[in-house]
């Protein structure tokens, strides 16, 4: 059974869900960023982690990648047009998306109030729903990648539902529809629902 160590409001959640999408039981470290729980997985305290067996993993996107590769699931196959056009994907969604709120973040709470420009955030607010046009505009079918999910919708979805909590602008309709019908899925009320555990 796989361990997973983060908070459920963090990136561990991407984790949490595909799990719970490809069928693997896990259990919860709930352990908030740079915690000394999670600095014993991290050394630089950063959340989530992945514990397999004596293997500990780190970086939810390295994470889902490396879940997808060993169960066959919610991945392309590795070597396959497809899943470069998958990772292509991913790496967009985590420049555009995943960075952006990360850079928002912190200048709102992360960083020292000293070192904190707060009106970078309205550019990368601006940054953000202009990706979320194009992201909107690529959305051909009930997945990013067709008719198959793959861990960049996982990603996608956290990401949107990030902003959400973050106060940005709202995103399309388009893209709001599709981020609903995904925030229906039961693997996502499961790790959802483990906020209030």
């Amino acid at each position: 059974m796989y361990t997973v160590v983060g908070a459920t409001k963090s990136r561990a959640f991407r984790v949490m869900w595909m799990l719970g999408e490809i069928g693997e039981d896990y259990t919860q470290i709930d352990a908030g960023p740079r915690s000394d729980e999670a600095r014993q997985y991290n050394p630089s305290g950063k959340i989530p982690a992945l514990l397999d067996g004596d293997e500990v993993l780190t970086d939810s996107v390295a994470i889902m990648t490396y879940l997808g590769d060993k169960h066959g699931k919610l991945t392309a196959p590795a070597g396959t047009p497809a899943r470069a056009r998958q990772d292509a994907m991913t790496f967009w969604l985590i420049d555009e998306f995943d960075a952006i709120l990360w850079a928002a973040a912190k200048h709102s709470f992360v960083f020292p109030k000293d070192k904190r420009v707060p009106v970078i955030k309205d550019s990368l607010k601006a940054e953000f729903i202009h990706a979320a046009d194009l992201l909107a505009e690529r959305l051909d079918g009930p997945f990013l990648m067709g008719d198959q999910m793959t861990h960049a919708d996982i990603l996608a979805v956290h990401c949107i539902n990030w902003s959400i909590g973050a106060g940005f602008p709202r995103i399309n309709d388009k893209l709001g529809q599709w981020a609903a019908t995904m925030r229906d899925r039961d693997a996502f009320k499961a790790a959802q629902a483990k906020v209030a555990a």
